[in-house]
């Protein structure tokens, strides 16, 4: 069977790229195969997973890069390079620039830890997402897959997961249960539905 190509952008430890593989593994993910994962971060525990699972894993450095064009080129070339068909971005720390983002249009999916529109766009990323879902008072809370463009979380939304926020709730707390009860269901869920319309 015909399965979509799928390069996975992460920056840290890599939890949904491991709900990914696991999803994968389990068959809900059957559309689209993960063959490729692509880190800024030398140190992310997200290559050793990649690693692990058997997956090619690449380091592209910003930094050492200068600028956002030559990083972007440089991922764009390893995208080419290994034919990927879909681009999901899991916990990837850099915001991709319209002519990124134009060049594989409703092509990249991304996972945020709130309902968007709440707590979304820039500045609102990892931990601080879960500070001001607390600051605020809210108490529901959740995920949210959508597809990227060149606004940070403005693209048009695939899913959407609501998570209760409990009395004592710390963000750590908050933060765990919205990855465990929304975003490892709902990220696998999206990636299949795309993967299986752009095989269509």
């Amino acid at each position: 069977m015909l399965k979509e190509k799928i390069a996975v952008l992460v920056s840290g430890g890599g939890t949904n790229l491991q709900a990914l593989i696991d999803a994968q593994n389990s068959g809900i993910i059957h559309s689209g195969e993960i063959t490729l994962v692509i880190s800024n971060n030398q140190n992310a525990y997200a290559l050793t997973r990649a690693e692990n699972a058997g997956i090619k894993a690449l380091y592209i450095s910003k930094k050492e890069l200068k600028t956002q064009e030559a990083f972007e080129t440089a991922m764009i070339e390893a995208l080419e390079e290994n034919g990927i068909d879909l681009i999901v971005l899991a916990g990837f720390m850099s915001i991709l620039s319209e002519r990124f983002t134009a060049r594989y249009d409703h092509r990249i999916l991304n996972i945020h830890p709130s309902l968007i529109p709440s707590f979304c766009g820039t500045g609102y990323y990892g931990l601080r997402v879960h500070e001001a879902a607390l600051e605020k008072g809210v108490k529901v809370t959740g995920a949210t897959v959508h597809f990227v463009n060149e606004i940070p979380d403005g693209g048009e939304i695939i899913a959407q997961k609501a998570v209760e926020v409990k009395d004592g709730d710390t963000p750590e707390l908050l933060q765990r249960r919205v990855m465990e009860q929304a975003e490892w269901i709902i990220l696998p869920e999206s990636v299949e539905k795309v993967s299986a319309s752009l095989i269509q």
